[in-house]
């Protein structure tokens, strides 16, 4: 079978399309003729060798895909340790989602790693409340496009939306967001302020890192919730000083989306709830435009270079 390989860390110029045997299910498996593989920014860590665990090379990137399995289900599935830029897969079987015939395989794929990373940041992490006031920072974003539908959803008062050009803004405000201001760190605090009349938020949901993270600390206000789940400005994080926080009883909540996984309920469950509002109009999951497995590259270069908006996916 054609599968995009990783034999040395580094940029996208280092993924080739190859021949590979086609892989074998194991007991509690299932082999998938794969449709459409997620292409993620932490794809693109892994294939640097920056991502934890690091993999062994050579490899098989891609941890997401849709397609249909040996059982003759249409389903939905992530694979932790890589091979989903194949033309055939493997995936756990208690890890495979049936997928509605009414949901796209691009739409799906949004859901599974940036859908169920919008609604955790959300409901587990800041446990939003009715009327409460959220910013989303890279908010045309994978996960950002749909925290802001997620967001007004669940009940969110007023969503303030960040992203870097008039275009992306325009699109957040598309999706529902009250307000859109830029995301640059410089007088980020004074313009969300601004944005939301001065008064301090209840939520920022933090990607980016960098001094937008400490500038996200700034506008929390009494018993706010800062909500870290990704550095794509790959600046590092400022520290956070607890006395800080305990000047304004705020916090700092990490998410990781694998580990949350085991945890009973946060897996299927939220998958089919947002495979419903997907379904019925409510949730729309931005969608790029698909590349063909040989261009992995280019699509490397386009999600780094921050020319996509919403799932980057691959076609075998």
């Amino acid at each position: 079978m054609r599968a995009v390989q990783c034999t040395r860390f580094g940029g996208p110029d280092v993924l080739d399309l190859v021949q590979v045997p086609d892989p074998e299910a194991g007991e509690g498996q299932l082999l998938v003729e794969v449709s459409a593989a997620g292409v993620n920014f932490a794809d693109t860590s892994r294939v640097a060798g920056s991502y934890r665990p690091v993999p062994e090379l050579p490899f098989i990137p891609g941890t997401e895909v849709v397609g249909r399995a040996t059982d003759g289900r249409r389903v939905l599935a992530p694979i932790f340790g890589g091979g989903g830029f194949a033309e055939r897969a493997v995936v756990n079987y208690a890890d495979a989602v049936t997928l509605p015939e009414g949901v796209g395989d691009a739409e799906a794929l949004a859901l599974l790693v940036q859908g169920l990373t919008a609604w955790h940041v959300l409901r587990s992490c800041a446990r939003i409340r009715d009327g409460e006031t959220v910013v989303v920072n890279a908010a045309a974003g994978g996960v950002g496009s749909l925290a802001v539908q997620l967001a007004k959803y669940f009940g969110a008062g007023r969503v303030i939306a960040t992203a870097s050009t008039d275009a992306r803004r325009d699109l957040a405000l598309s999706l529902g967001a009250d307000a859109a201001v830029s995301g640059d760190a410089d007088g980020y605090a004074e313009r969300v302020l601004d944005a939301n009349g001065g008064a301090p938020v209840d939520i920022v949901l933090e990607s980016v890192g960098g001094r937008v993270f400490g500038a996200g600390l700034e506008i929390l206000g009494n018993f706010g919730r800062l909500v870290t789940f990704g550095n794509a400005s790959r600046e590092g994080r400022p520290p956070v000083d607890p006395g800080a926080l305990s000047d304004s009883n705020t916090a700092v909540i990490g998410f990781w989306l694998r580990p949350a996984l085991a945890v009973p309920g946060a897996y299927a469950e939220p998958l089919t709830e947002m495979f419903k509002l997907t379904a019925d109009g409510t949730l729309k999951p931005m969608v790029h435009a698909a590349y063909p497995l040989e261009d992995a590259r280019r699509a490397f270069e386009d999600l780094l270079a921050r020319r996509t908006t919403g799932k980057v996916t691959l076609l075998p």
